[in-house]
């Protein structure tokens, strides 16, 4: 027996129209072709992976994770939380590849080796292989055991489950629902040593890619749950109850993933709307200062605050080393840029007039509520 789903209510319902809703508008946003979906969408990306991995205590800048999502090298990065990174970007790429194929059925096999995948770089960690015996999560303040996965011999059988209820993919069930459950029951049974809640969180990303309405990275409430740490514990401790029982009420956990959804989504519609006034912004005042065309991509990274480095505009302007140097000196030269650090360690900040401009695209944002008070 798993955790089951609970009957929904009329404002669960509404909670999940309102998000449909909203999602169904930021598909035909996003399949636009203008710059500033790819650039959005690749942040995004990042932006997820950060907060999948920050939650398991790999802390990595978003500049870091921008560079991860990029196939770039880090900027500062500590060595197993850039490779825990890189390992989930890995993985995530495959997701991303798996979304709209239509001859791939979620089971074992494609579980452990996402799994595989994203441990990877340590061996000791058995990735890709069910647990072999008890395993316990510990309160790391107190060092007291919070939580007490089902006993090992369970775990094929369990798992076997959870796959036979994805393939059944009842359609009746919203996918949003159908996503929060598998994330749920795979990180109650705790099926690895290690990387548990990654791979649950990867798993409920890649059963929302199958549904199709929005792209996987635009899908993830991975972002979320990673600003919203000790919620998310807090409720799955009050779900889970310090162990495996299936037969206790599901509705917080599904509220909560609910309520993430909703805030998610309307975070890039705000998202959407700056990325579009700032692409137009930064075209414009690249044309202004009489510079060349494949600056405003690399602009619009450094316009968020992130850094700049010859490496990544080389990747966003689609040029070589010696013309990225000469175009990022000119982009100092009109006002644009601010030079950091010398050498191969130098990259670059926008300026107090580009911060400007970033500020006042910004100055619109409103806290989003939460859809069950609404």
């Amino acid at each position: 027996m798993l955790f089951q789903i609970p009957p929904l209510s009329d404002q669960e319902l509404e909670v999940i129209r309102r998000i449909d809703e909203v999602r169904e508008a930021l598909r035909y946003r996003f399949t636009d072709q203008r710059r500033w979906v790819g650039l959005l969408r690749r942040v995004t990306l990042a932006r997820g992976i950060q907060g999948s991995n920050s939650i398991e205590g790999y802390n990595v800048s978003l500049d870091d994770a921008v560079a991860a999502a990029g196939g770039e090298e880090p900027l500062e990065a500590e060595t197993e939380a850039w490779a825990a990174v890189v390992a989930y970007r890995d993985a995530m790429t495959y997701v991303l590849q798996l979304a709209d194929d239509p001859h791939v059925a979620i089971d074992e096999s494609l579980i452990r080796s996402l799994h595989f995948i994203m441990l990877r770089y340590d061996l000791d960690r058995s990735p890709g292989r069910w647990r072999p015996g008890p395993i316990y999560v510990r309160d790391e303040r107190t060092q007291d055991i919070v939580f007490t996965g089902p006993d090992a011999l369970q775990v094929p059988g369990l798992m076997g489950e959870l796959v036979a209820d994805l393939q059944a993919n009842e359609p009746t069930t919203p996918a949003m629902v159908q996503a929060s459950m598998a994330h749920l029951n795979l990180v109650m049974i705790h099926p690895f040593r290690d990387g548990n809640g990654r791979m649950a969180r990867c798993l409920q990303t890649l059963v929302l890619a199958r549904e199709g309405v929005i792209e996987p990275p635009f899908a993830s409430i991975e972002e979320y749950l990673g600003a919203n740490t000790d919620a998310y514990y807090r409720v799955l401790a009050e779900v889970g109850g310090g162990g495996w029982h299936p037969e206790r009420d599901a509705r917080p956990w599904l509220r909560f993933v609910l309520t993430a959804h909703y805030r998610q989504a309307h975070t890039l519609v705000v998202r959407a709307d700056e990325a579009e006034r700032r692409w137009e912004s930064i075209t414009d005042l690249v044309r202004r200062r009489r510079l060349p065309e494949r600056a405003a991509a690399p602009m619009f990274n450094s316009a968020q605050g992130l850094r700049l480095r010859n490496a990544s505009y080389r990747s966003l302007a689609d040029v070589d080393e010696a013309q990225a140097s000469r175009d990022l000196k000119a982009l100092v030269g009109a006002g644009l840029l601010e030079a950091v650090g010398e050498r191969r360690g130098r990259y670059y900040m926008a300026s107090e007039d580009v911060k400007v401009m970033e500020l006042k695209i910004r100055l619109e944002r409103k806290p989003i509520p939460d859809p069950f008070e609404l």
